[in-house]
Order: C-alpha cells, then structure tokens, then sequence
C-alpha cells in the first residue's frame, strides 16, 4: 500500500510541471496526452451532470496544461453516450462523465442491457455527489416523511409524484419510497427532465416530488415553495444541516447516492490512468472547484477504494432493484 501511495504521489508530481516542458517518465513514453481529450456527457446541457463535467474541465484546464472537450450524447437515459464510450478506442482520450443511472440503474434495470457498468469501465476520478430528496407542495399537510407515508397509506392511488423521467434516478427513488412505505400505491408522472416536474411541485400541480438535491430546490424550500421532508443520505448534507435525512425517520433503505465520475473504457493502460487520476486529485483538491460545487449544492464524495465503492454500489441495487421489480422498457 505505501509503494503504490509513493507511486501515485510522484505521478501528481509529474503531471503538475508536464506544462512547463517536463517529461512523465511513464506518460511520454506513450505520448499521452498529445492531442485534446473528449469528455462524453451523456445528458443534454444544462443538467446536473453537464454543469459538473464542465466545472471539471474548467478547473482540470489550468491545473494540467491539457485541453478538455465537453461532447454532450444524450439519450436513451444516458444509455446512448455509455454504449459510445464502452466502445471507444481505451487510449485516454475519451472519457464519459458516469453517473448513478449510467453505471448502475442501466445495466441492472435495462431489459437487454447494451454494457456492463463495471467490466466495461475503469473509474479514473470521482467529480461529485448528491442524494435525492423527498419535496411536497406545502399545501399537501405533512411535514415529515412518516407523516408522507402515513397519508399515501391512509388514501391509496390519491397521490402522484414526479421524476425526470422513466428509468431515472429520480423515478427510482419515488418508486424505493413507495417500496420501503409499504408498497404505497403512488402514481407515478414521468416527465421530461427534472426542471419540469420541480416546476410543476412549485406550481402545486403535483403534490410530491423525487428531485436530486441541488441549490436550486434547496432554494425553493427556503423560500417556502416547496417542502423538503428528508434528504436520501446517510448523514445530513453541509449545506442543509436542518434538513433530516431518511434514515433519521427509520427508512435505513432510502439512501440513493447520485454521483457523477469520469471513467474511462476497460482496458486503458496504466499510465494514462495514473496522470487523469493523479490530475483529479488535483481537481478535488482545487479551491475553486470545490467553491462551484458547493454553490451547486453538491458535495465532494472521496474514495479510498474506487472499485470496491463501485461493486458495492452494484451489489446493492441489484438485490433492491430485483426486489422493487424495477425495470427499464428498451
């Protein structure tokens, strides 16, 4: 453990001054990074994924002398730019921004999944998390989430929610709410993206919501909008430390973590991994990537095993998702 720690270190050493004209001693015999890299978002611009690889970029520019690409390939629930990057050539220089619904949902709920998430990926860095949350309408009388559940149990097929779409992580956690409910009978409004059934929550059209935790919803909750009755974490977030989490209100399975990370194919050499993950330690270390995420209402997530957090992640929403029967109609 401490020779590959001493490794990694002398790696970030490196890729810090390749700038200034010195070589990787690893990197340049390969003559990696030569040309710009291609971050594949497979979302459309301006949602939460998009913004976070474009802070990354931004700071990632500066910090490495390399030059970074945004290509947005939505689709398909993010299924479309995966697939592409799965079967990309596994030389570095394409790279998908990966998220909870590309890596997990999509390969486990799909009925013919086109990629696995963890054979066909290498994790190079972790950009940022964010749990979901539960919001009502304030007119909707609950102000927590056991009272939420004691209402959809007392009037079944009265309530709906809304998700950012059909096989999304937002449609999950509404339907992982119902599940550890008690198998509530909620009818579930599918729209398209998140934006439109927050603003719907707003508007009172729709009196429960499943959005992924951001500034902006936290902003609608302050400013009495909206409700946020728990936040799915195991631990209150920084930015809302009055907000309850799920766990607090004993559903311990309503944890739904939503990161987003950069991967890389399977196969991509060793020495090209090290300089993109030595170069995202620097990312996360950035003060003003830090500050863009906060102020987006996310968190910095840091792993000490990205593989193991990777099969853990897939364990358990493979057994919770077969036990929710949850699935994704291609």
């Amino acid at each position: 453990m401490t020779n590959d720690f001493s490794r990694r270190e002398f790696m970030l050493a490196a890729a810090s001054v390749t700038a200034a004209g010195v070589s990787l001693p690893a990197a340049a015999q390969a003559g990696y990074p030569d040309r710009p890299i291609r971050v594949v978002v497979p979302f459309a611009p301006g949602g939460d994924g998009d913004i976070m690889a474009r802070y990354w970029a931004k700071a990632a520019t500066p910090l490495s002398g390399y030059t970074f690409v945004i290509d947005n390939k939505a689709g398909a629930g993010g299924a479309i730019g995966a697939i592409e990057v799965a079967r990309a050539k596994p030389d570095g220089y394409t790279l998908l921004l990966g998220t909870s619904t590309t890596q997990i949902i999509n390969p486990l709920a799909s009925a013919k999944p086109q990629y696995d998430g963890l054979k066909d990926f290498t994790m190079v860095s972790m950009v940022s998390a964010n749990p979901t949350c539960v919001v009502v309408h304030p007119s909707l009388p609950v102000n927590s989430l056991k009272e939420l559940v004691a209402l959809a149990r007392a009037q079944p097929g009265k309530l709906s929610y809304g998700s950012a779409g059909a096989g999304t992580i937002t449609n999950l956690t509404g339907e992982l709410l119902k599940y550890v409910g008690g198998k509530l009978n909620i009818t579930h409004i599918a729209y398209r993206g998140g934006g439109p059934a927050m603003s719907d929550v707003v508007a009172g059209h729709l009196q429960v919501g499943t959005p992924i935790m951001s500034s902006a919803v936290l902003a609608h909750h302050r400013a009495g909008r909206i409700r946020i009755l728990a936040i799915n974490s195991p631990k209150r977030m920084k930015a809302a430390p009055d907000i309850p989490t799920a766990v607090e209100a004993g559903f311990d399975e309503m944890q739904v973590l939503v990161f987003n990370a950069l991967f890389a194919p399977a196969g991509t050499p060793r020495a090209v991994l090290d300089v993109q993950r030595n170069l995202g330690k620097k990312v996360l270390a950035d003060a003003s990537f830090v500050a863009d995420v906060e102020k987006a209402g996310a968190e910095l997530l840091f792993l000490n095993d990205q593989d193991k957090f990777m099969r853990d992640e897939m364990t358990r929403w493979s057994r919770l998702i077969k036990e929710m029967d949850f699935k994704i109609e291609s």
